[in-house]
């Protein structure tokens, strides 16, 4: 025989609003720390600028020179990048101690001067310098 209780059973149930509150308290938590981490793992450096430029011009350096639309001109003649390797590779046959100076317009993009900086490399040529203007403050 079965006995009923006078007290009702209680439903249990899981209350999940508490739940999500400590949820997101966490991930804020989470993500301020993460981006004081971030802050903290640089350091900082003070960059040196061109205070003054010397003038290198020699008659047996390569002057290479980019304007800003990308255009390669070598001894005041425009040239593509294989006639700037070709005529790198011929000259540094002759003189493995060639020095070079590439210099660009200040509106030049990067990757116009890495490519001429990467072909001046290709041939061999160790000694490659830029050239940069005063810096007028």
């Amino acid at each position: 025989m079965k006995i009923v209780s006078p007290i009702r059973p209680r439903k249990s149930r899981i209350v999940i609003i508490p739940l999500i509150d400590i949820m997101f308290f966490l991930l804020a938590s989470f993500m301020m720390i993460s981006l004081q981490m971030s802050r903290t793992a640089n350091i900082k450096v003070n960059l040196p600028t061109a205070s003054e430029a010397r003038q290198d011009y020699k008659p047996d350096m390569i002057n290479i020179a980019v304007d800003k639309s990308g255009a390669l001109w070598l001894a005041k003649k425009e040239v593509s990048l294989a006639e700037l390797g070709l005529v790198l590779s011929n000259r540094f046959r002759a003189d493995t101690n060639l020095p070079v100076c590439i210099s660009g317009d200040q509106d030049t993009l990067h990757s116009d001067m890495v490519n001429v900086y990467q072909t001046v490399r290709a041939v061999g040529i160790q000694k490659i310098a830029f050239m940069t203007g005063q810096n007028s403050k």
